[in-house]
């Protein structure tokens, strides 16, 4: 490459230029983007990762073999080119590049590499299919705009380092080689050639290390750590993803909430020129759910539920006397001025939405300025249709959809996907506006139907709220935990807890998750034992570093912002990953394929 390069030492980006260079000298290389031969004249975009610059080959003070060489060039070859920096007539000046005052004229050019012509056009308006350009990815990257979400997640990272790093906190690595925990997700599995039949995992995320690193008294450590996860993908999921993982001894919610709201505030501040005011507000997870159908609300617009059980209770409605009827609810939106705007086909479009999410219909209301229309009000007791609009505080103009269920989570899901539905597509979010908040005492467990049993709602070391301890036992779905998520925009960008920190407590713990002592020693003796030894009260927090380049970049896709990213398969379209090993290998390994694999 040295004597191909011929001494050349580049001295700018393409794009990393000002007033100040124009006449100098310069060398840049880069890639052949867009190219135009008029004859006597030649133009080249040439690109790199800062941008593009206009060079021009001009035939009249070239020699000859250098124009001819210009003339060969096509989209995508390695060019280095040599020339003088000067300004654009007035007239040619491009207000829509970053260089567009300047372009380069050319004096030498070495060709470094041709390319075959590309499978697509290396373009931020390219149309083309993701699947093809996944299968590209390094041409893809290529594209200015993937290149600007890379470098700026590259900026988030800093900006995350730097902060920590002046709060006291020590970033330490954490082992990917891990042990298998039966909670959460599944795990991936990686076979021990040396201890045949035993498994290493991948580790979901570095929980129990980072607390082992807090009894270990490292006091505040960090990390931007990779976790893996086997399970069903989404558009915001990948079976490998990046947190900024923090845990603080010493520490009480307050605390955490504290230096971590600090950072997100810092990094709107520094990344995209937004002041955050502190302390963020704090929501509790039932207010949130009552008022937003959501534990991760969208603030930027109202919109918010309200609880009508009480007005329609009596009704000869079957749908909301069944739902009452099973402990459940009946909760509905009112949608201000919203009574001409819904055709009964988008209504019927609301109504499968809302079944998606398992309602089993949507009932409405539209006062409309000749009269009410309503799905239901031949069913309502005298008074109840009067009740129902005090409730909701509908007025003529306005428009109210209800869902009723025998289960409240039935209902808040659904209302919670309908009205972010409604908010996007009558307009009522502003994209430049940021609100931020804490959602607070989370229930500790859930209860899984398919296991008949409670589930931790976070993970089994998540502390439970002092005042309800005594419940574990007792009621455990009424105990609160000492957990914490951070959303911004309705999306959960962290989240965390305070842990438990008595090796007493986590056995009542895991006992209430379906453990016996015995099964939670085999899987956990380990951090079980280190408790006896001065565990420090602690607790911490996890970013999701994808998600929040995702927002701060308005990327619609968390595959947007990862350089080599999975398919909703779990595969990866450019290197075929997963595949087939040799038998050699599985033979190493002590591993059999069954039958038919």
């Amino acid at each position: 490459m040295s004597e191909l390069l011929g001494g050349w030492k580049r001295t700018n980006r393409c794009a990393e230029v000002g007033a100040s260079d124009v006449g100098k000298e310069l060398l840049m290389m880069g890639w052949a983007g867009t190219w135009r031969n008029l004859g006597a004249l030649i133009f080249i975009g040439l690109r790199d990762r800062s941008g593009v610059m206009q060079v021009v080959f001009d035939e009249s003070t070239l020699p000859k073999e250098v124009f001819e060489a210009a003339e060969t060039i096509r989209s995508e070859y390695a060019v280095a080119v040599k020339g003088i920096l000067r300004r654009r007539a007035p007239e040619m000046v491009r207000r829509d590049m970053a260089t567009g005052e300047f372009e380069l004229e050319a004096k030498e050019l070495k060709i470094l590499s041709r390319a075959q012509t590309p499978p697509f056009y290396i373009d931020d308006n390219v149309n083309t299919q993701e699947q093809l350009r996944l299968k590209y990815r390094y041409l893809d990257l290529r594209r200015p705009r993937l290149q600007q979400i890379i470098m700026g997640r590259h900026r988030i990272a800093q900006i995350a380092r730097n902060y920590y790093d002046a709060e006291g906190f020590l970033e330490i690595e954490t082992p990917i080689l891990s042990k298998s925990t039966p909670e959460g997700a599944r795990d991936y599995l990686v076979p021990s050639r040396v201890h045949p039949g035993e498994f290493y995992a991948l580790p979901q995320s570095p929980q129990q290390y980072k607390q082992l690193l807090m009894i270990a008294g490292f006091d505040r450590y960090f990390q931007i750590a990779r976790c893996f996860r086997d399970e069903d993908l989404r558009a915001d999921r990948q079976p490998e993803f990046t947190q900024i993982d923090v845990e603080m001894s010493f520490a009480d919610e307050d605390d955490v909430m504290r230096v971590n709201e600090g950072f997100i505030a810092r990094l709107l501040r520094e990344y995209k020129g937004v002041e955050v005011k502190l302390p963020l507000r704090r929501m509790t997870w039932r207010e949130a759910m009552d008022r937003y159908g959501s534990d991760k609300p969208d603030l930027r617009f109202g919109l918010e539920l309200t609880d009508v059980s009480d007005a329609v209770r009596g009704s000869a409605f079957s749908a909301f006397e069944d739902a009452l009827a099973g402990g459940g609810s009946v909760r509905a939106i009112r949608v201000p001025g919203g009574a001409d705007k819904f055709a009964r086909k988008r209504i019927d479009e609301l109504a499968a939405l809302a079944k998606t999410y398992r309602a089993k219909g949507l009932a409405w209301m539209s006062l409309k300025e000749e009269g009410l229309s309503c799905s239901f009000a031949k069913y309502l007791a005298p008074g109840q249709l009067d009740a129902l609009l005090i409730k909701t505080g509908a007025q003529k103009g306005d428009a109210v959809f209800l869902v009723s269920d025998a289960k409240d989570a039935v209902v808040f899901a659904s209302l919670g996907a309908l009205r972010l539905e409604l908010g996007r597509s009558l307009g009522l979010i502003d994209e430049n506006r940021f609100e931020l908040l804490w959602v607070t005492e989370f229930p500790l467990l859930e209860w899984d139907e398919e296991e008949q049993r409670f589930m931790a709602m976070h993970h089994p070391f998540t502390s439970p709220r002092d005042e309800d301890i005594d419940l574990l036992e007792t009621d455990p779905g009424r105990v609160r935990a000492k957990a914490y998520d951070m959303v911004m925009n309705g999306n959960e960008i962290g989240g965390g807890s305070i842990r438990i920190h008595s090796a007493e407590l986590q056995e009542r713990m895991f006992k209430a998750i379906g453990f016996s002592r015995e099964a939670a020693w085999d899987r956990f003796g380990y951090f079980m034992e280190a408790f006896k030894y001065g565990t420090p009260p602690h607790g911490g927090l996890a970013f999701g570093l994808d998600r929040i380049v995702m927002l701060l970049t308005g990327s619609i896709s968390i595959r947007e912002v990862i350089a080599f990213p999975k398919v909703q398969t779990a595969a990866c379209l450019m290197t075929d990953a997963p595949g087939p090993v040799d038998q050699k290998q599985l033979d190493e390994l002590h591993i059999g394929l069954a039958r038919g694999e």
